[in-house]
């Protein structure tokens, strides 16, 4: 039989981990049993909008050998996506300009974190013939964050996602999920978010109802991403010029202020993307979009909530002829009601923009203030 070192081999994952590209490892148990009434009163809130898969499978949830029959640790990795050069502010000041969120500009994490887990996996097999694991990244019912935190990774903010004392949370988790008795890690020590509270003032439709609680029915990203159908109007002028996400809580975090940007080459921003006019990319044919998104996350929201989404931004824009010229045209073109409802609505808005004289202010508050902490943070690190 197999004699394992399993202090020695938990060293050496971590070390091969490193090697993968991972940023940080850590071991975790099983037991996540802590955070179920906290998963029960948010969605008995209906926090989770239309994302019905959080009420199913509430079981694998809180039990996660039941993933993987056998499991007794959970290996927690994160890697950092954040872009080499990003230029936050000058996106987000542009009204013209689409703001796509960071971690969509480059390749599909899914299937880059998926490669590199398997991996690792195989790497802890050929020095463990009994291994049987299974490699997860958002792509099935984990307490992501809950178990990155109990692996000691990162601790859980205010906005609820990962943060490092050090690195901030630009970054992806996944999860190796094994059935060897690996020895554990510790929670880290740290002072958290203190009195802090940026991320919930300047969440641009208050989506962070309380700390650590997020009202995903408000929330930029659901809306963008996850949600079907119309847009509510209440939060279509707050949303700006974000056409897939948002990252104003992370953008505002203290934590964030040094973090490190990422070494993945898959992870640069596609030129197609990155600063791209919102005029440009409505102009797309859905070849072009599925073109230009093969290999990116945001090819899962499909060509109509791409156009939804930046019908929006356009009637957010400044007063253009050019946008009005393109809503006609997709008026004309489409028969499908959500779209008709949304293009409308923003050939309303340009429409009342069309006298230099009753121009609004095409940035909120919110924003604005956004725009200028980032200038004064890439100033001081200059």
């Amino acid at each position: 039989m197999q004699s394992i070192d399993y202090v020695q081999l938990a060293n050496n994952i971590k070390a091969w981990a490193k090697s993968l590209g991972f940023q940080g490892i850590g071991i975790a148990d099983i037991d996540v049993s802590q955070h179920e009434q906290a998963l029960k009163n948010w969605l008995e809130n209906d926090y989770h909008g239309s994302m019905s898969f959080f009420e199913r499978n509430m079981d694998k949830r809180l039990s996660p050998d039941l993933l993987l029959p056998g499991t007794l640790r959970i290996i927690s990795v994160r890697m950092n996506y954040l872009p080499k050069k990003p230029d936050f502010a000058k996106d987000l000041g542009d009204p013209n300009t689409a703001y796509i969120s960071r971690y969509a500009l480059g390749r599909d994490y899914h299937k880059v974190m998926r490669k590199r887990l398997k991996q690792l996996a195989e790497k802890i097999k050929f020095y463990c013939e009994n291994l049987n694991y299974r490699p997860f990244v958002d792509s099935a019912p984990v307490l992501e964050h809950a178990v990155a935190e109990k692996a000691g990774i990162g601790w859980t903010g205010k906005h609820t996602l990962t943060i490092d004392d050090k690195d901030g949370s630009w970054f992806f988790l996944g999860e190796l999920f094994v059935n060897i008795p690996l020895p554990v890690d510790s929670p880290i020590e740290t002072k958290g978010c203190g009195s802090c509270t940026a991320c919930i003032s300047i969440c641009p439709t208050d989506a962070i109802v309380a700390p650590y609680q997020i009202d995903a029915k408000r929330c930029i990203s659901y809306l963008t991403i996850e949600h079907d159908g119309p847009i509510d109007e209440q939060f279509r002028e707050a949303m700006g010029n974000r056409i897939y996400g948002c990252d104003d809580c992370q953008l505002v975090c203290p934590y964030n202020r040094y973090a490190p940007y990422t070494e993945e080459d898959d992870f640069t921003p596609r030129s197609a993307l990155e600063g791209a006019s919102l005029i440009e990319l409505f102009s797309w044919t859905e070849a072009q979009f599925l073109k230009e998104t093969e290999g990116s996350p945001i090819r899962r929201i499909g060509y109509k909530k791409w156009l939804r989404n930046l019908s929006v931004a356009l009637g957010n824009a400044p007063y253009s002829e050019k946008i009005i010229s393109l809503l006609l045209k997709r008026l004309d073109e489409t028969d499908d009601a959500t779209l008709t409802e949304h293009f409308a609505w923003a050939l309303s808005r340009q429409k009342k923009k069309q006298s230099p004289s009753i121009q609004p202010n095409l940035l909120t508050r919110q924003q604005a203030r956004l725009v200028r902490i980032i200038k004064k943070a890439n100033n001081a690190n200059a």
